[in-house]
């Protein structure tokens, strides 16, 4: 076992090595694996945001991804009757332990869950993403951006509920779900098999190449020629 973790820290220190020994050739790995997979991505941007033209003289366009995540949302809210709204009080009862039992399944707490979820997007989406959309669209956009808001809280609550129902627990008490669990076996009680393979294969790759591009992609700091000295 030992055995293994070194070798996993090893490669891993080579990976994340790479790009500074790439960085004194013409063209560094960045570089390179930024072209290699370039067309790849043009393709899926191109299909995922693709402009759709709003108002008799199309002056304003919204991509099709925004549009159809607003549409879903909005979709579940009214589907489960405004769950985003009925529920708010459960949520808290729920982060707070109120329905917690000790033997349940599971590797974290509620509240634990919730802090490790808010950790990964208040940075970007509430703090970053706030300033660029009142930048860009003045005062005005913050109620809009409260509205989508408060309908990707019923979109949150799909994907959870759906997490929850299609997840695998193991003889060791860990616990395996994610979206690849719940596009296979939800799509597959729809009697749809194969599509349901097919989208969890593209969405575990597209993960993998975003964290490895991620990884690999980013420079890191090089230091003085007389750093060492």
């Amino acid at each position: 076992m030992k055995k293994r973790y070194f070798l996993l820290t090893l490669l891993s220190m080579v990976l994340a090595s790479a790009p500074l020994f790439a960085q004194n050739t013409e063209e560094g790995l960045d570089q390179k694996i930024n072209a290699w997979v370039q067309p790849a991505t043009d393709f899926i941007s191109s299909i995922v945001f693709y402009p759709i033209q709003l108002g008799a003289e199309a002056t304003t366009s919204m991509p099709l991804v925004v549009i159809f995540l607003l549409f879903s949302a909005l979709f579940f809210t009214i589907f489960f009757k405004f769950i985003n709204i009925r529920g708010f009080g459960t949520a808290i009862k729920t982060v707070r332990g109120t329905y917690s039992d000790p033997n349940d399944a599971g590797e974290v707490s509620h509240f634990q869950a919730l802090t490790a979820a808010v950790s990964g997007t208040v940075g970007l989406g509430n703090i970053a993403g706030v300033a660029i959309a009142i930048s860009l669209g003045g005062p005005g956009a913050t109620l809009w951006m409260i509205l989508a808001g408060l309908l990707g809280m019923s979109s949150k609550f799909v994907e959870c509920t759906l997490g929850v129902r299609y997840r695998e627990i193991g003889s060791d008490g860990k616990v395996y779900g994610g979206p690849m669990y719940y596009l296979t076996k939800g799509l597959a009680d729809k009697g749809m098999v194969g599509t349901g393979k097919v989208l969890a294969v593209f969405f575990a790759i597209m993960c993998v190449g975003g964290s490895f591009g991620e990884a690999i992609c980013s420079r890191p700091i090089r230091p003085p020629s007389n750093f060492w000295i």
